[in-house]
């Protein structure tokens, strides 16, 4: 269990003007990182610690403040980062803290929606990210591609395929999936936005007034519809946020099959980090791909 130690705390003060904190409580569910809520006489903030020897949530701060820059507030909250610190190779972020409930999905829906939408309009030539990122604990590469083809296979599927587990899918399969993908996405028209990248039930929520909550983003300029995808992957999300989401962005011809398309990179990416029956899931998202 990651503990905090006198010179972080230290530094989360100097950073906040404050003394010392009211209360430090740990906060539990996440597998990846420390959590804590910091509790002053007037303010509680959420604290993330890293002990890896990746800047993960560099990355993180990069994407909180790229994603915020397109929300209407009226309907989607991301946390507003206070402060990022590394000392002596641990990473501090410290954000604001929200109240959550469980509430309906209406502004969720239309919250996001919004945020693809503004980030389209921001008239984006290009997809991928300007970063190093992370998805989970696996790097997510950084670079540009012109096309939103050369993109995904790339910087996303390419990169997953190249750390499997050797030998799992000999090359003449690969070989197949990527050019299977590259003719089911060569008549589609993606709109380019700025995606969360890691849009599951357990980086979403509510908050009291019943706006939207996003967080835990693992951003880059993408088909808007890699982030709507994932959302059908683990499930958890409610009718009403598809109906408010597609108000917006209305659902595009083929899109069932982009979905195993779009979710095959989670897939291999949760093959690599975890192994086990991700394995067979990758086998059986390798299938349907092929016989589409």
């Amino acid at each position: 269990m990651q503990k905090l130690n006198p010179l972080e705390v230290s530094e989360i003060c100097d950073e906040l003007g404050e003394t010392y904190p009211k209360n430090v409580e740990q906060v539990h569910g996440g597998s990846i990182h420390g959590a804590w809520q910091i509790s002053f006489t007037n303010k509680k903030f959420f604290l993330k610690r890293n002990d890896r020897n990746k800047k993960l949530l560099k990355f993180e701060e990069s994407c909180l403040r790229n994603l915020r820059e397109y929300i209407n507030q009226k309907n989607l909250v991301i946390p507003e980062v206070i402060a990022y610190k590394a000392i002596n190779n641990i990473e501090l972020l410290l954000v604001e803290w929200i109240d959550m409930q469980n509430l309906d999905q209406k502004k969720l829906g239309k919250g996001l929606g919004e945020m693809h939408l503004n980030s389209s309009e921001s008239n984006p030539k290009i997809f991928g990210y300007p970063i190093e990122g992370f998805i989970g604990i696996t790097e997510q590469k950084k670079g540009w591609e012109n096309n939103w083809i050369d993109c995904f296979l790339n910087l996303r599927i390419i990169p997953q395929l190249s750390i499997l587990k050797s030998n799992f899918l000999d090359k003449e399969t690969i070989n197949k999936v990527k050019e299977k993908i590259k003719s089911e996405l060569l008549n589609h028209k993606p709109t380019n936005t700025l995606v969360h990248g890691d849009l599951w039930s357990g980086n979403v929520g509510t908050e009291q007034s019943g706006r939207g909550v996003i967080f835990d983003p693992a951003s880059w300029w993408a088909d808007n519809e890699v982030d709507i995808a994932m959302t059908k992957l683990f499930g958890g999300f409610r009718k009403e946020f598809y109906e408010e989401y597609h108000k917006i962005f209305p659902m595009k011809k083929g899109f069932e099959k982009r979905i195993i398309i779009y979710n095959f990179y989670h897939i291999l990416n949760h093959a690599n980090m975890f192994g086990g029956s991700y394995f067979n899931q990758v086998k059986d998202y390798v299938k349907a791909i092929l016989n589409m």
